[in-house]
């Protein structure tokens, strides 16, 4: 690999790169890659340097700091501009032969099988091909650098105070925009949180630049123009991609003024403490509060040259996580010791459920209470039991589709599996000893449940047709994200940026059933993976797949990557009914649909409860429902027209009595009302009915909803004008039943949650003016 990778640095059939500008680093004692370099390569000893772990070892420190896992020395090319001391490193050779086992000594344990990782940075290369500094130089990146320059209002001057933050903004959109194309829209979890980190981040160097209303999404075009050759997919999604991170740079500017503001105040309060760290209780109030990522608290400390205290944050995560349910997870009885042990001493299982629902297996393992054993003869055991089998029947969960059910047997032996599981290649038959005694060796009869197996194949294929649906309805940009495929039932996530309308719902479903009804034959091919991506085959995003992929093709619309069972036409699927649409992530929206005798038993209990309440309304069809119940509301309208005329004239006829009633404190009078099953706009109609039939009224009302206070305070604006103010008064009586509120001088609004102190919060109210009137 050394001469393979010097062959083309410097061969003029490939880079042709000047070998007199070539340095190279090798591990402090890896001697045979030295004499390679400086006896077979003739690389002067002045151009080779031998560095520690830290710089040498993948990953760097490894055999002292760790992780444990594979590692080993390597050997790092660098390039010299001009043959000056400046450097860009543009190859790395990884020499992975050990195996780190804890902490030093003799924690490098040689591994059976060694390799070699290699790589080469391919636009840190592109700059030294073009001659430029720096990678942000290059003919592509430089192009974005100036969009982002304008469109923020600094111009692009690499050597500007200006020109790093404008150069990061231009590297995270660019990888913003290709992340949401392929589906993996801003979020909190997993992928989506590093694009929502790099959307934030890139927003905040603008906000720091002076730009104060969205703008990324204006750079996507400039990154589609650039990336479309290579590229050409990338073009199709521009809107979906432009109003998707517009939409996150909205919210995120709704907050970032006020988080700057509280970060600014953390920040001195650090440094007034005579520290240079800023606590992980404020960058865990700055994460819940405003929206700051860890990573963006930490990149502001970094300016002000401070740090954040991470230990302290993560813990804070972790007890937040734990309290609302979020870290909370089941053990499972796929322990890692004994399938550790089982993967050294096994082969992988052989899967046969594509072509048969039974086989003859041999019991190869048997996990109970997390340890392997030889045998077990228990009935009636509390917790499952796992089963490894030679080769099996049974689909373990992947993909979405949940793993098979059926029975292993021989002569007095049934073992139930309620579960199929995967690990790393081994099938684990999850369930319950039923008869007989288990054991390692023993020839069983494997036996899939094939009713709930065809109706999850009904489901899985519909999933295909609904995908192919959603892009003929919807645009191509309706990508699947995620997917559970069970017995006649499935759920399909994908992108999308708003509801999906009835009448697209529509036009889906009679997309899918008419794909039904045609009977396209089902397909499935073994290919490798460039052939199928070739052939147009979908793919789901984050998922890795083998050089050999399994491609499932329905007639000639559609064509995807996929492990899963399937029918072997279309027409098996009998009917799909799509019974919701919701959404469940920002930009992820949610179908539910029903297969087979599911989707009939649904469309005939929708049929009955049509005509039940054709019943209850009194019309001999459902088809007359609509014109009834329209009658019905004109007529509830009415009703309501007529009951709001009664209550203005209750409500005037009240305000008259409590007028009457009033107490007068120098000319003006006090109101305190407990008003009944009175609404909020009961109570403001009946405040201002006081405050116009009455030329001096002070009034604190109260009611109760829903368990509630509310309460409200008016006053003539003649008394505001003399200092008296509903607010002030309204804040007192909301104290005494645990509340609060606010408003106008003239009219204020508040909230409790002790309604049985509501008399007496209506009586502070009224002290409150008058105190003051007396003063």
């Amino acid at each position: 690999p050394i001469h393979w990778a010097w062959e083309y640095l410097t061969d003029k059939k490939y880079l042709g790169l000047d070998p007199n500008l070539l340095s190279v680093t090798v591990y402090l004692d890896d001697d045979e890659a030295y004499n390679i370099w400086h006896d077979e390569i003739k690389l002067p000893a002045n151009r080779i340097s031998r560095e520690n772990e830290h710089e040498n070892f993948w990953p760097a420190g490894a055999p002292s700091d760790g992780p444990d896992g594979v590692c080993g020395p390597c050997s790092e090319i660098f390039y010299h501009p001009n043959g000056g001391k400046d450097n860009v490193e543009i190859w790395n050779l990884v020499f992975s032969q050990f195996n780190r086992v804890g902490g030093p000594p003799n924690n490098l344990k040689p591994l059976p099988k060694k390799n070699i990782d290699t790589g080469m940075g391919l636009e840190r290369t592109a700059s030294v091909l073009q001659g430029v500094r720096s990678n942000f130089e290059i003919d592509t990146l430089k192009q974005l650098c100036l969009a982002a320059g304008d469109i923020v209002g600094t111009g692009y001057d690499f050597d500007a105070t200006s020109g790093r933050p404008v150069r990061r903004i231009s590297d995270h959109v660019r990888a913003i925009t290709f992340s949401i194309h392929e589906g993996v829209n801003p979020g909190r979890d997993k992928e989506s949180y590093v694009v929502r980190q790099l959307l934030r981040r890139a927003l905040l160097e603008g906000y720091l630049l002076g730009k104060r209303e969205p703008f990324l999404h204006q750079l996507v075009p400039a990154v589609v123009e650039i990336m479309k050759t290579p590229y050409p997919d990338i073009a199709k999604t521009v809107e979906n991609v432009q109003s998707t991170i517009k939409e996150e740079e909205e919210q995120f500017l709704g907050v970032i003024e006020k988080g700057l503001s509280r970060f600014e105040g953390f920040l001195k309060t650090a440094e007034q403490a005579g520290s240079s760290v800023i606590s992980g209780e404020d960058a865990f109030d700055l994460h819940q509060t405003d929206g700051f990522l860890i990573e963006l608290t930490e990149a502001l400390a970094a300016k002000n040259n401070m740090s954040v205290n991470r230990t302290e944050f993560n813990n804070m995560m972790q007890q937040h996580k734990e309290g609302s349910g979020s870290g909370a997870f089941l053990d499972s009885v796929m322990s890692e010791g004994p399938l550790t042990a089982l993967h050294k001493t096994i082969s992988e299982t052989d899967f046969k459920g594509y072509e048969t629902t039974t086989t003859e297996s041999k019991v190869m393992g048997i996990i109970a209470e997390d340890r392997l054993v030889e045998s077990m003869v228990e009935k009636g055991h509390a917790h499952p039991v796992v089963v490894v089998l030679d080769q099996t029947p049974f689909y373990a969960e992947a993909g979405g589709q949940v793993g098979d059910t059926g029975f292993l047997e021989a002569d007095g032996i049934k073992f139930e599996v309620t579960n199929t599981q995967k690990n790393a290649g081994l099938y684990l038959h999850v369930g319950h000893l039923l008869t007989g005694k288990l054991e390692q060796g023993q020839t069983l009869t494997a036996t899939v449940t094939e009713p709930r197996r065809s109706g999850i194949q009904r489901a899985h294929s519909a999933t295909h047709l609904l995908h192919h649906a959603l892009h003929t309805v919807l645009g191509e940009n309706a990508m699947q994200r995620g997917s559970k495929v069970e017995e006649d039932t499935l759920r399909f996530d994908f992108s999308h940026s708003k509801a999906v309308t009835p009448e697209e719902i529509s036009r889906i479903e009679d997309i899918i059933n008419q794909r039904v009804s045609e009977g396209a034959p089902v397909t499935t091919e073994l290919m490798k993976l460039q052939k199928a991506r070739e052939r147009g085959a979908m793919a789901l995003f984050g998922e890795k797949y083998p050089d050999y992929v399994r491609v499932v093709q329905m007639g000639d619309f559609s064509t995807e990557l996929c492990g899963g069972t399937h029918l072997s036409n279309t027409g098996q699927v009998g009917l799909c009914k799509i019974i919701n649409e919701e959404l469940v992530a920002k930009g992820v929206r949610r179908i539910y649909a029903l297969t087979g005798p599911k989707a009939l038993e649904k469309t005939r209990d929708t049929e009955k409860l049509l005509l039940e309440i054709a019943a209850q309304m009194k019309v001999p069809r459902p088809d007359d429902l609509p014109v009834r119940i329209q009658h019905l509301q004109d007529e509830l309208r009415e009703t309501k027209k007529q009951l709001t005329k009664f209550s203005s004239k209750s409500l005037a006829g009240t305000a008259d009595d409590l007028l009457e009633e009033a107490p007068v404190v120098n000319d003006v009078k006090i109101v305190a009302y407990h008003a009944k099953d009175a609404s909020r706009d009961q109570l403001r109609e009946l405040a201002d009915h006081l405050r116009k039939k009455g030329k001096q009224v002070a009034l604190i009302l109260g009611t109760v909803l829903d368990g509630k206070v509310a309460l409200m305070a008016a006053v003539n604006s003649d008394l505001v004008k003399q200092g008296l103010k509903a607010g002030d008064c309204v804040k007192a009586a909301a104290k005494v039943v645990g509340g609060g509120g606010g408003g106008r001088p003239d009219m204020a609004e508040a909230g409790g949650k002790d309604p049985d102190k509501l008399d007496e919060a209506l009586t502070t109210g009224a002290d409150y003016y008058r105190s003051q009137l007396e003063a």
